[in-house]
């Protein structure tokens, strides 16, 4: 195990009606001004927009409002929401929505109290100040609810990149798991596939004797295993739902991934996909992942043939443990076609004459340097066998 800091200051209120009591929240957190930043639709028909602002009101906490966040956030809303958040003093961003909404709400809270453009910090600069956030979820998937990370489309180029630091990890999240009832089983399984893909990103190591932390891991895939199904069966299964928002928390704050170096390329490989097809990340990445590990399973059988048993199931050939670690990609695939995920190029509408100009941003983009890292180095003729395996 590697030396490691870990520092997860998060409040989370987690439970039914907890949305009601975000005025109090953002009180106790020290806003005196809220930016109230959302999507649009579900936040609205739903009511949960007016029960937020209903809270802000009874705490006497004054607040702007910016809508029109999109699945895949862009640069330009960050940019409207710094300038908005500049001229109305605000102190506090609170993120009503899913992934996309508090990814928008951490960069506009950098690049409120930063001189330059805030997509330096989506090029290599660490975030080491920004406005306090807070959140309300609506989709069990990107775990930013909980992490220090931030994933923003920069629309010049289409660049798909992120950025982390301390600064922007939540003061409080409020998580209620009624609020992911409506969702459509098709949003629902992508964030049961996003949530699996952070564990498995944090799996996929080349740092020897990390037993806890892999046991944490396959514990929660475990759960998303025998919840996934459950939850796509009966939408309204409240204890389903709410093992699955806990375990997309706890995917991506990173305490399961202490001590151990990561991968990252199924990230970033699919990043590709949704900034140039905008699909869902979830989507993307259940065409994503299988490929990947089926290119570098070799590099680490015993990697994969142990998460094929631990978790899938499967029986150890000890002869041949590429047998096993095979045969645990399939189940891998077999339960995401299950849950109504696509697992291929045509299924999201993507092309293989577009190949080259994903391997090309992907390697070379944002000052790449002609290839990615992580489990694996992998060049930009690796990435193009890679997106082949997908067609």
């Amino acid at each position: 195990m590697n030396n490691f800091t870990f520092y997860s200051p998060t409040y989370f209120a987690f439970g039914k009606e907890t949305e009601n009591q975000a005025g109090q929240y953002v009180r106790q957190f020290g806003g005196s001004k809220v930016l109230l930043h959302y999507g649009g639709g579900s936040v609205i028909r739903s009511g949960l927009l007016d029960r937020v602002k209903k809270s802000l009101d009874n705490a006497q906490i004054p607040f702007v409002e910016l809508g029109g966040v999109k699945p895949n956030p862009r640069s330009g809303l960050v940019y409207e929401g710094i300038d908005l958040c500049r001229k109305e003093n605000v102190d506090f961003i609170l993120a009503v929505g899913g992934g996309s909404t508090i990814d928008s709400a951490k960069a506009i809270a950098a690049g409120t109290v930063y001189d330059g453009d805030f997509w330096d910090f989506y090029s290599g600069k660490p975030i080491e100040k920004a406005l306090p956030v807070g959140t309300i979820l609506t989709i069990a998937a990107a775990g930013s609810e909980g992490s220090p990370d931030s994933v923003i489309t920069k629309e010049e180029g289409m660049l798909k990149r992120g950025a982390s630091g301390n600064a922007i990890r939540p003061k409080f999240s409020i998580l209620n798991p009624e609020l992911t009832q409506t969702l459509p089983a098709y949003q629902t399984a992508a964030g049961i596939t996003d949530i699996m893909a952070h564990l498995y990103e944090r799996y996929l190591t080349n740092t020897k004797e990390v037993e806890v932390t892999d046991r944490l891991i396959e514990a929660l895939l475990l759960t998303m295993v025998h919840e996934g199904p459950r939850v796509i069966a009966d939408p309204d299964n409240y204890e389903a739902r709410a093992n699955i928002m806990w375990a997309g928390m706890m995917a991506h704050n990173n305490s399961c991934g202490v001590g151990r170096s990561q991968d990252w390329n199924s990230h970033n490989i699919e990043h590709e996909l949704s900034a140039l097809y905008d699909c869902a990340h979830g989507a993307g990445l259940a065409i994503t992942m299988p490929a990947v590990f089926s290119y570098v399973m070799d590099h680490d059988v015993m990697r994969f043939a142990k998460v094929a048993v631990r978790v899938w199931g499967c029986q150890m050939d000890f002869d041949h443990p590429e047998v096993t670690a095979k045969a645990g990609i399939e189940a891998f695939k077999t339960f995401l076609k299950a849950i109504g995920m696509p697992l291929t190029f045509a299924e999201i509408g993507a092309k293989e004459e577009d190949i080259p100009k994903l391997v090309d941003t992907l390697c070379n983009g944002n000052g790449g340097n002609g290839s990615i890292s992580g489990f694996v180095t992998l060049n930009e003729d690796d990435c193009t066998k890679i997106y082949k395996m997908m067609l």
